[in-house]
């Protein structure tokens, strides 16, 4: 028996030099979130601090996938930045809500309200964990 291979797909849109969306799709676990936490480590060390994490797309994930997630928001608030996800998927935002982690993150239902709350606090002295 063979597995297929993971949904997964990341896409980056810099906004300016400090702002960037990246728009994942598909499942975020075990398999893919190496990648995934790759990529983010990789944008954020590209001086990138003002992140939105677009998950529309996303329609499923795990444990790892969340681990990758807080570990991009410690990151990006120790570079005094600040993260901001998207979601809108009801299964995701559950996953969220149970975790608790509805609380440590900034979510938002559209990519411009996220966008303008990572580029206000990147401009103040607001910068960092809500």
């Amino acid at each position: 028996m063979s597995f297929a291979e993971p949904r997964f797909r990341v896409t980056e849109r810099d906004v300016d030099e400090r702002t960037t969306v990246v728009g994942v799709s598909g499942e975020i676990h075990v398999s893919t979130a190496p990648e995934f936490s790759g990529q983010l480590t990789a944008t954020i060390e590209s001086g990138h601090t003002a992140l939105v994490l677009d998950l529309t797309d996303v329609i499923f994930i795990d444990s790892t996938g969340l681990s990758v997630l807080l570990n991009a928001l410690r990151r990006v608030t120790r570079a005094g930045g600040r993260m901001a996800v998207v979601c809108t998927n009801p299964t995701v935002l559950r996953l969220f809500e149970i975790t608790r982690l509805d609380s440590t993150f900034d979510i938002h239902a559209g990519v411009e309200p996220a966008l303008a709350q990572v580029q206000a606090a990147a401009g103040g002295s607001d910068a960092g964990m809500p």
